[in-house]
């Protein structure tokens, strides 16, 4: 995606993009996709969204970033521990 692209575009350029190849290929995604947060049982919008759900099953950070910091890192490990799933990716553009 990267290579047909190119660098230097916002972040939703490459989810867009992303999101029509994985489509292209079968795939069910979703696109921001809120993340609540479960307070006793209460479900709470604070604002996390997913950028990608593939399958309900992996999510998918993007990034266009010159390069990722461990901020980056938590917060799809925050994305995890919500969600409950058990894979997350980082895709810096």
């Amino acid at each position: 995606m990267h290579k047909s692209i190119g660098p230097g575009l916002l972040e939703s350029v490459y989810e867009n993009a992303l999101c029509y190849d994985l489509r292209e290929l079968g795939l069910k995604v979703e696109q921001q996709t809120p993340m609540p947060f479960i307070y006793k049982e209460v479900k709470m919008n604070v604002g996390y969204r997913l950028d990608l759900l593939v399958e309900n099953k992996v999510i998918i950070e993007i990034k266009s970033l010159e390069n990722l910091a461990p901020v980056h890192f938590a917060q799809t490990l925050t994305y995890l521990k919500l969600s409950n799933m058990k894979l997350t990716l980082i895709q810096n553009c």
